[in-house]
């Protein structure tokens, strides 16, 4: 894919983010088809960060199952990427 094409398929994904940046989720990337590696290399290339997630209030309890057995959460792909102000624009 061409930057031109990827600006612009972004453009259309994103949204705004607390941060004044540009929030895309990654299932919307994902959905968009097959190239998805090309896209998260631009989103790299430009500066773009996995949003920040919050640590679990507690060890344990209703979701414990998630656990791997070195009692550390499971580490899964980023769900959104926030890109910074003006990248899009």
């Amino acid at each position: 894919m061409e930057d031109q094409e990827i600006r612009s398929l972004l453009s259309r994904l994103a949204r705004p983010h607390a941060s004044g940046g540009q929030v895309i989720e990654r299932a919307a990337i994902l959905a968009e088809g097959a190239e998805f590696p090309a896209i998260m290399a631009w989103i790299t290339a430009h500066a773009g960060q996995p949003e920040a997630t919050t640590a679990p209030s507690s060890v344990g309890g209703l979701h414990s199952s998630r656990m791997n057995e070195g009692g550390e959460p499971d580490r899964r792909a980023p769900q959104r990427y926030v890109l910074p102000t003006a990248t899009l624009g």
